[in-house]
């Protein structure tokens, strides 16, 4: 007899659902039915990825009926102003009691009953088409009938994407408390090497190229190369052409010429496979006029007739075609074209206009430069030193008193002074070492000036020398420069560029140098990702090359709104060594579609690659309309990948708000790193994590933090005048230009990481305490049996200990991550931050806030750091009681433990060092009913030595 039998639904959690409430957002809940039963989950508010993770169970009335029964899954928002509910999406119906995929949301039917059935869980990836979401069902109704607009090879690409949809595992962080949205998830993505399962490449492609990391995207490539013998249009017989390529609903226009009849425009365009509307390309030639643009002529392609070419494929050459009219009769005028199909690893594709780069109704040529994919190199940055030794034959102003000077030295926005110097002659010595950061080629000159101070806030130039940095000496070691003098110009006007010069014998020593033995650090020292040194010649070869291939984004919530409702237009931005990469931005979509791959060469594996990703604000009709704003980044260091595998994850994208911490969304990466030298990785291991001379001639911090900010600042003024620019924000951002700023919430997250390194140590401790107390009268016995061996056998010690943490290591091995570690918001205590405490750190500096807030701020934080220094002066005290053992600061306490050093030397030296060791050890488990609640002989007189406390002011 057949047992009652009740069917299981998890409901796991939802992707990219659509903003119903005006923050553009959406408080979403699932609602199951099946037979003539109904279920609700709890709802969460203002999430458009939310995770319920909840577990449900419907009673079956009739089990000869089980597989005619429907499980309904509907997903609905909870508008709380009109106390309603609106609908979102309905899942797909389930008659069958097993896996289901659905595409929101991720709903796991199971079946309870007897015998028991195990089911395995998954969790799918949906990326839908967020393009014209409202023609999602007449796109789908008619795909099998629009399948003969792009080749056959193409076709069956799709066909075998689709038919193995990726699939998500969800990979838990360490920490048990970590929020399970918050977690990474490891894929098995179809990419152009193949399907990707656990690392390995499985049913690779044989024909494939280099670019195997990202899904291979087909693209209709049109170059218009030029024209000739155009018609002219105008009464006066001339022509302004430009050229309008459209396929479908999708155009692409170059830009015009005046009164031309024949141009070169020598641009591409790429049209995405996924957005082919129609079988035919029109490449049409107009003339531009102020109220409507004139036909000129136009050229067709069947897009079934177009060529595929794959790199390494020679690039297609152009070749001309005559112009035809409307009713497709030959006319005057010839435009040179080539036309192909080809991937996302086409030479073509970074300078290109993309369809899916931009929508039907923006197709300017202004827009090109601002969402096109972009390869930048920061420049190469050197660390500039400027001895100043002295001057001479000095001559103020007021020949009655001798000058009260300084030296001002600028290179660029970088100012620094030396110390005023009181002279009793007419010169003066400084000896100072003033350091700048200079970046190649060197545009800015060295600029000194010696200003006599005559009076309170007022300050004259007694003289000024320029020098060119492309003169100056640079070395790679600490070797000695030799100093030069320089004479010293009287300038009549302040401006540098106009300087009226007189003759005088005034002179200034310097030492001046370009330090090449650094390296010149610009971005946050726990995330570097270069540590060479400057000078190249001190480069090592390369042990490896990094991969990248940016995938995909899923569930990114909209960062402005647009035609009444949220979207974003968003870019990835990745860096790693002096190479930085841009992404083509996706304009109006919240699961944009990359699929682009860059390389790297790694030089070190104690070094981070950072991925970023970014809203476009520049896409403004007049341009510039603000700052690119930060939806989230990933950082991945190269030491935690294991050579030649392939990683495929989901990153969620993390940000720290003043109202807490959100996910923005999900960034799919695919990452191998190759090792090329394994001897040479394994010796980077034993070398020191910076080049030589940061440990001869080191640094202060305040001058590492200087330095820092310059550098951070000449990177952005570069890679911002890039075209398109890479914007300052987007460059601070990716250099973690604020680590160093206080804050409460990460005070306390490094005190509880403290703690927990510590915590093994105090469990360690916790367990010999229960040793020494005879808690567990067995255990303390065999410790007791252990401890004598060892006593007896000091040999085995360190062996043992070795052995131990051995065997330890290979145990562990089988529970390595596989996986490289991500944000975890409980280590960074973003969870249970206070909001006055976020708000202190996104306040600006100097403070904005109110006099009172700032007081009651300052107040905690003296409370704070009063218990840190309580702690440290602990520390500290311990330390000084160590020295006064044999300082004789107390003379008493000095004698009695020198005489006590002498008889322990004694007995030590009669007496076996076993016998010493195993009453030492013996002494220390006694057993309780021999131990005393006062502290031992030892401890009273530890603390009874002086320390330096007495000293304290």
């Amino acid at each position: 007899m057949m047992s009652n039998i009740k069917l299981g639904v998890e409901v796991v959690s939802a992707h990219n659902l659509l903003p119903k409430d005006e923050h553009g957002s959406s408080s979403a809940f699932v609602e199951l039915d099946f037979d003539g039963q109904r279920f609700r989950t709890t709802i969460k508010e203002k999430d458009l990825n939310p995770v319920w993770n909840e577990s449900f169970y419907f009673n079956v009335s009739d089990p000869s009926n089980l597989h005619y029964l429907t499980l309904d899954a509907h997903v609905y928002c909870n508008i709380r102003a009109t106390n309603s509910r609106s609908f979102l999406v309905e899942s797909l119906p389930t008659k069958d009691p097993g896996l289901t995929h659905t595409e929101a949301p991720v709903v796991h039917p199971m079946t309870n009953s007897v015998p028991h059935r195990r089911v395995e869980r998954h969790t799918f990836h949906h990326l839908p088409n967020p393009n014209h979401q409202q023609n999602q069902h007449q796109n789908h109704s008619s795909a099998p009938a629009s399948s003969h607009h792009v080749p056959k090879y193409v076709a069956d690409e799709m066909k075998a994407a689709e038919t193995q949809p990726p699939k998500l595992v969800r990979m838990y962080s360490a920490s048990s408390s970590q929020p399970v949205d918050y977690a990474l998830k490891e894929t098995s993505p179809f990419l152009g090497g193949g399907r990707v399962v656990g690392g390995r490449v499985i049913h690779g492609d044989k024909t494939a190229s280099t670019y195997d990391l990202v899904e291979r995207m087909y693209f209709l490539y049109v170059r218009v190369v030029k024209a000739r013998d155009l018609p002219a249009m105008d009464v006066t017989g001339s022509l302004d052409p430009f050229v309008e390529v459209r396929i479908g609903n999708y155009r692409g226009i170059t830009k015009h010429f005046e009164k031309k009849q024949n141009p070169e425009w020598n641009q591409v365009f790429a049209f995405s496979r996924e957005r082919m509307q129609a079988s035919v390309l029109e490449v049409v030639i107009k003339d531009k006029d102020l109220l409507k643009d004139d036909f000129v002529g136009f050229i067709r392609f069947d897009i079934n007739e177009v060529p595929l070419r794959v790199p390494p494929d020679s690039p297609l050459a152009p070749e001309w075609y005559r112009l035809e009219d409307k009713k497709g009769e030959k006319i005057k005028g010839e435009l040179m074209l080539a036309v192909w199909i080809g991937t996302q690893a086409d030479e073509a594709f970074p300078d290109a206009w993309h369809s899916d780069a931009a929508t039907p109704v923006d197709s300017t040529p202004a827009s090109y430069t601002v969402i096109r994919s972009k390869v930048y190199h920061a420049p190469r940055l050197w660390y500039v030193r400027v001895n100043v030794v002295e001057a001479q034959d000095l001559v103020p102003s007021e020949k009655n008193r001798f000058p009260e000077v300084y030296v001002k030295v600028q290179i660029g926005n970088q100012v620094l002074k030396t110390k005023t110097y009181q002279a009793r002659t007419f010169s003066a010595l400084w000896n100072e070492d003033l350091l700048f950061v200079a970046a190649e080629p060197f545009e800015d000159h060295l600029v000194l000036s010696v200003e006599d101070r005559v009076g309170p806030g007022k300050d004259e130039i007694i003289g000024r020398a320029i020098i060119p940095l492309s003169s100056v000496e640079k070395r790679a070691d600490d070797r000695i420069i030799h100093s030069c003098w320089f004479n010293l110009e009287k300038p009549v006007a302040v401006d540098v560029d106009q300087l009226k010069k007189d003759k005088f014998s005034s002179r200034i020593h310097l030492r001046v140098c370009l330090d090449g033995g650094y390296h010149v650090l610009d971005e946050s020292t726990h995330y570097s990702s270069d540590l060479r040194p400057t000078a190249k010649q001190l480069w090592r070869p390369p042990i490896g090359m990094l991969e990248l291939g940016i995938l995909n984004a899923a569930g990114l919530h909209p960062m402005k709104t647009r035609d009444g409702r949220g979207t974003s237009d968003t870019y990835c931005v990745a860096k790693y060594g002096h190479k930085w990469v841009r992404t083509r931005t996706l304009i109006d979509n919240l699961s944009p579609k990359y699929n682009e791959q860059y390389t790297w060469e790694v030089f070190d594996p104690a070094t981070v690659l950072t991925v970023g990703v970014f809203d476009n604000n520049q896409l403004g009709e007049k341009g510039s309309s603000g700052k690119d704003l930060k939806i989230g980044k990933v950082r991945i260091r190269i030491s935690t990948l294991e050579t030649g595998r392939v990683y495929t994850h989901s990153y969620p994208l993390l940000v720290l708000h003043p109202t807490g911490v959100k996910k923005m969304g999900e960034l799919h990466l695919a990452i191998r790193f190759t090792c090329v030298s394994f001897a040479n990785m394994l010796y980077q291991y034993s070398r020191p994590l910076l080049p030589k001379m940061h440990y001869i001639r080191p640094f202060t911090v305040m001058q590492l933090d200087m330095l820092r900010h310059q550098a951070v600042n000449i990177v952005a003024l570069r890679l911002g005048r890039a075209e398109p620019p890479l914007r300052k924000e987007v460059v601070e951002y990716m250099s973690d230009v604020d680590a160093h700023l206080w804050s409460m919430r990460r005070s306390k997250a490094n005190f509880f990481r403290l703690m927990t390194i510590f915590s093994g140590l105090f469990a360690a401790g916790k367990w010999f305490g229960d040793i020494c107390m005879w808690k567990n009268p067995i255990t303390t016995v065999l410790v007791h049996v252990l401890y004598l061996m060892l006593a007896c056998f000091p040999e085995l010690i360190l062996p043992t200990v070795f052995l131990y943490m051995f065997l330890i290591g290979i145990w562990n091995y089988r529970y390595r991550p596989r996986y490289p570690p991500h944000m975890n918001t409980k280590i960074s205590q973003a969870e249970v931050v206070h909001p006055d405490e976020l708000d202190e750190e996104f306040d600006t500096f100097p403070t904005s806030r109110s006099p009172e807030l700032v007081r009651m701020r300052y107040d905690r934080l003296r409370s704070v750091s009063g218990r840190i220094q309580t702690v440290l002066g602990d520390i500290a005290t311990q330390g000084e009681r160590f020295q006064a053992l044999l300082s004789w600061r107390d003379p008493r306490a000095t004698a009695i433990f020198v005489i006590f050093c002498l008889v322990a030397a004694l007995v030590l030296f009669v007496t076996p060092f076993q016998v010493i060791a195993a009453l030492a050890g013996f002494y220390m488990m006694r057993h309780p009913r021999f131990r005393y609640r006062t502290p031992s002989v030892p401890i009273n007189f530890f603390r009874r030595l002086p320390s330096r406390t007495d000293s304290m002011l």
